[in-house]
Order: structure tokens, then C-alpha cells, then sequence
């Protein structure tokens, strides 16, 4: 497999890349509209055809790319039931998103928002903002709910392998990648916590809403294509 983390350092988003080397087939994880002409470029330069792009949730705090890259380049874009209505493909827990020999798992894990879904390859998950490097997402908008998210961290991502490689859909400390172990050990509003004292501590961060989130959600559940006249430019 070929594998690529990409970074938004705007909104702090990572995109991920991954590849079938054989078949040649591609699908990216949340890719962001500001890097579109990026990730393009990236996907011809490595002679990939995009196939999918995965959302992990409908995003607040930048638009995602997913209706571009599906009018440019012919993916079909693939995130939860409950989330955006302009997807091709509605996924639950359990289905599974196969391209040659990459296969992604899916696992709802609501709290961050309620669509939100983690993806789950042999040797690591695709976490979204449901469980982030030493810290996890925010549940004060979106339906969140933090006791949902300390079921989704606990009862489900918890419960894969030790070893299981964390790659989060934010970072704001310079992390990229993590474990299952280690969050277990040391996340900072996970590890250790009751369920109660994890309410208590998410119902209470009072965080500024997120600088985008009232253009960014209704963009997001049109996959990104809202004003096309607005868009960046994509180069062939």
C-alpha cells in the first residue's frame, strides 16, 4: 500500500492518501478545498486514479474538498447515514470500503458530531476529531455528545489492538501519529477518566466556536459545492 499524510496548516486538518500499488487505485480521507490543487497534483505525479473520498463527519472548521474531486476526477464520495445527503455512498458500522487490496472497515464512533465514523485498516484507524493525539474532539455543537464520545472512545476504539496506529484528522501540537496503547495510557481527557468525570470535563471546556462553522457546515452537507464560481481553480 502506499500511504501519504498530507497537512492543512489553517485549519490543522491532516489528509490522507492511500493507495493500491498494483491496481494503482486511490482514495483520500478528508481532504480540504484549499489544498485540492495539492492533492491533484500529488495523485498525478504517483499515476493514481482517485476512486473514493472518505469523510470521517460533516467538518466546522474548513470545507471539505469531496464535490471537487468528485466533479474533476470522478470519485465517489463515501461518509455515514446521518451525515451529508450529497454522498454516493452511506456507510454504517461494519460496512467495509474496498479498493485492490486496501480495505477500510468502518466503526461509528458519534460524540464529535453525531455522523461521525472512524476508518479501520489490518494496522491502523482513521480517528477524525472523535479521538485525537492526547486529546479528543469537542461535543458542543453538531448533536455532540460528550457521553456518546466517551462510548465511541472507550467501548469501540479502545477495544482495537494496542498496536493499532492512530492517525487523527486534527493535530495542534505537532503530533502525528499515536496508539491505541498510548492514548489508553496518556490521552489527556481520556485516559483514566470515569465516564462521569469525561461529561463533567467535555460539557465543560467553553471553547470559541470554530472560526468557519457557519459557512463551513452548510458548504460540508453539499460535499464542498456551494458557489462553484467561488472555487479554488483546479489544475489538470
Amino acid at each position: 500500500m502506499l500511504f501519504r499524510q498530507l497537512f492543512d496548516s489553517e485549519s490543522s486538518t491532516y489528509t490522507y492518501l492511500l493507495a493500491d500499488e498494483r491496481t494503482r487505485e486511490a482514495l483520500l480521507i478528508d481532504p480540504v478545498i484549499e489544498q485540492v490543487d495539492r492533492d491533484i497534483k500529488l495523485i498525478g505525479e504517483l499515476g493514481l486514479t482517485l476512486r473514493f473520498v472518505l469523510e470521517t463527519h460533516v467538518h466546522a472548521d474548513h470545507v471539505t474538498a469531496a464535490g471537487v474531486l468528485r466533479q474533476r476526477m470522478g470519485a465517489r464520495v463515501v461518509a455515514s447515514r446521518l451525515g451529508a445527503p450529497c454522498v454516493d455512498r452511506q456507510v454504517s458500522h461494519g460496512d467495509v470500503v474496498e479498493m485492490g487490496e486496501v480495505r477500510l472497515e468502518v466503526l461509528e464512533t458519534p460524540g464529535h458530531t453525531d455522523d461521525s465514523v472512524s476508518y479501520r485498516m489490518a494496522d491502523r484507524v482513521f480517528t477524525g476529531d472523535t479521538l485525537l493525539v492526547r486529546s479528543a474532539g469537542r461535543t458542543d455543537f453538531q448533536n455532540g455528545s460528550a457521553s456518546a464520545l466517551h462510548d465511541s472512545i472507550t467501548r469501540v476504539l479502545f477495544a482495537l489492538p494496542g498496536e493499532t496506529l492512530v492517525y487523527p484528522g486534527h493535530d495542534y501540537k505537532g503530533h502525528s501519529v499515536s496508539s491505541i496503547d498510548e492514548e489508553k495510557r496518556h490521552n489527556a481527557r481520556a485516559a483514566g477518566r470515569s465516564r462521569e468525570d469525561f461529561i463533567q470535563l467535555m460539557n465543560g471546556l467553553q471553547l470559541p466556536p470554530p472560526k468557519k462553522l457557519a459557512v463551513s457546515v452548510p458548504a460540508n452537507l453539499a460535499c464542498g459545492v456551494v458557489e462553484p464560481a467561488r472555487m479554488p481553480s483546479v489544475k489538470a
